[in-house]
């Protein structure tokens, strides 16, 4: 095809897609979306969990192919696949793999990191395109100053010979972006890219996407944070049902956005309803500690409660130790002191079976490494957590499987073609579903939530909400950890504020503000706060990590 104009006001043209539509087995994903990206922009995709943004960034990505539509590229080759001319015009591309795309200028920074474990951060950094020495060997000194560069320019304070598997969510997410920088792209697609970040490497992650649109690089950015598109933002296109409903700019009113995501008003985005009067503890903790390493403990002494019909909310900045702290109480990680009650029975330490027998349920932060067998049907995830409930003789009542899976998941509105369909084709929204489906099946009574709604739209959050409120009207409880402090403050009767591994503070939801949290999650561990008055309870210590 011929080239297309690029003279568009507000900056040259670098990509636009035309009718673009893609269908899977059941579903149609995309249906005629149009998008468009000019230089030195951010232009927002905004969306519900299935309304197609995913497919859309995978298509962009080279990892789908559409169905009908055309994708223009600045500079792209008519008929080359991911060959780029001198040209400044549009030209279709045919995008058949992540490296066409590359090619072309094109790098996705994907929610779900695409890190390998076991290498270093300079090797994820640049795999694949390591710099080689005359003799063709891989150039490691040069590697690393590379990535120690990239590592600066993203604020990043580790080594480029740490080993991936050793860094926490958030520092993955950085790393991820130190990656995309190393492609020298023209168009930066960044998927949830706050999603696990505090708001200072929030702003510093800002910071960078500035820099990169005031160099002229193009970014599509998705989020599910309404704040962040105001701030960050010049325009929004709005997705719903696999289908752009709507381009609007980035300063439109969030009442707005909602509407048009969901096509209906949302009255309350925080709608807890608060007990009366909480019941007898559930869970007791006491003296909780894991040792680390000589710079100090994992964490230490840790003392809580959560009692029948009441959410406590641990809030606290990445490394705290929040999340440290909610495996050791569910048995997946070893702690060295201190005990786990449940209704007043110590639970044997390191026992995931005997706190599921208890009526402890987790859902972990890392949803679909940790939370679902991906490749296993809805039904087998539903029902994962009672199989040996519905196993008599050596057999699995499959008959009972289906008819109680098919009940929660009608419960909880999971959008799905079947109970048969894998788990992985949902979209984030109803992958979580699906895990916090597996606990209620299992009756838990008391369910800790590790970032319920990270990479999940304001809609699926609400649902997700009212299900909380639902567990802790029957009687059942809430351990929920949130780096959204919002959500917190928003659905939290109480709230315990760790840092450094140790609990600062605990506040009721009367006293419960940003800046009080905020304090709390800053202040040096050696006394704590709990109703106004402060106490010895722990010993100085260093960072967590």
């Amino acid at each position: 095809m011929t080239g297309v104009s690029d003279d568009v006001p507000g900056g040259r043209e670098l990509l636009r897609v035309e009718g673009v539509t893609k269908s899977f087995p059941g579903v149609r994903a995309l249906d005629g979306v149009d998008l468009s990206l000019r230089t030195g922009e951010v232009h927002v995709l905004l969306g519900e969990n299935g309304a197609g943004k995913s497919t859309l960034i995978k298509m962009l990505s080279g990892a789908h192919r559409p169905d009908a539509g055309r994708i223009l590229v600045a500079g792209g080759r008519p008929g080359r696949p991911g060959r780029a001319s001198s040209g400044r015009g549009l030209h279709e591309v045919h995008l058949r793999a992540a490296q066409d795309a590359e090619r072309l200028g094109i790098a996705t920074i994907y929610q779900e990191f695409n890190l390998v474990p076991r290498l270093t951060v300079a090797e994820n950094i640049f795999l694949g395109r390591q710099p080689r020495t005359a003799l063709g060997l891989v150039d490691k000194k040069t590697m690393r100053a590379r990535a120690a560069e990239l590592l600066r320019r993203v604020r990043l304070d580790v080594s480029p010979d740490t080993p991936v598997a050793e860094l926490g969510i958030a520092r993955l997410q950085m790393v991820e972006i130190a990656k995309a920088l190393s492609l020298r792209a023209r168009v930066l697609i960044m998927d949830e890219p706050t999603a696990v970040l505090t708001s200072e490497e929030v702003e510093t992650l800002f910071a960078i996407v500035r820099e990169l649109r005031d160099a002229g690089v193009g970014i599509i950015f998705i989020t599910h944070h309404l704040e962040e598109i105001g701030a960050l933002g010049d325009r929004v296109t709005v997705l719903r049902d696999g289908r752009s409903v709507a381009e609007v700019p980035a300063g439109t009113d969030e009442d707005e956005l909602i509407r048009l995501m969901v096509g209906r008003e949302i009255a309350e985005q925080y709608p807890r309803k608060r007990p009366g009067v909480p019941g007898a503890p559930l869970l007791r903790v006491r003296g909780l500690t894991r040792n680390g390493t000589t710079s100090g403990p994992v964490f230490e002494g840790i003392d809580f409660e959560v009692r029948a019909g009441e959410v406590v909310g641990l809030a606290g900045l990445v490394g705290a130790g929040r999340t440290e702290v909610a495996r050791a109480v569910f048995g997946v990680d070893r702690y060295d002191a201190g005990t786990v009650e449940i209704d007043g029975q110590e639970l044997a330490r390191g026992d995931v079976r005997a706190a599921m027998r208890a009526g402890l349920g987790l859902v972990p932060e890392d949803r679909k490494g940790q939370g679902l067998v991906l490749d296993a049907s809805l039904q087998d995830n539903l029902t994962l957590a009672r199989l040996d409930r519905d196993t008599h003789g050596g057999l699995v009542d499959r008959r009972a499987q289906r008819r109680r899976a098919a009940a929660v998941a009608e419960q909880l509105t999971v959008r799905m073609s079947s109970l048969a369909q894998h788990a992985r084709t949902l979209s984030g929204g109803n992958q979580q579903k699906i895990v916090i489906g597996k606990w209620l099946l299992a009756d838990t009574r008391l369910l800790i939530l590790d970032e319920p709604t990270r990479g999940i739209d304001v809609a699926a959050k609400v649902e997700i909400y009212q299900l909380i409120n639902e567990l802790t009207a029957s009687g059942r409880a809430v351990l929920m950890i949130s780096s959204d402090l919002p959500e917190v403050l928003g659905m939290s009767d109480r709230v315990l504020v760790m840092s450094q591994g140790r609990l600062t503070g605990e506040l009721s939801a009367e006293e419960a503000t940003q800046d009080a949290v905020m304090e709390l999650a800053l202040r040096s561990p050696g006394s704590t706060t709990k109703g106004g008055d402060t106490y010895e309870s722990v010993r100085e210590g260093s960072d967590v990590r």
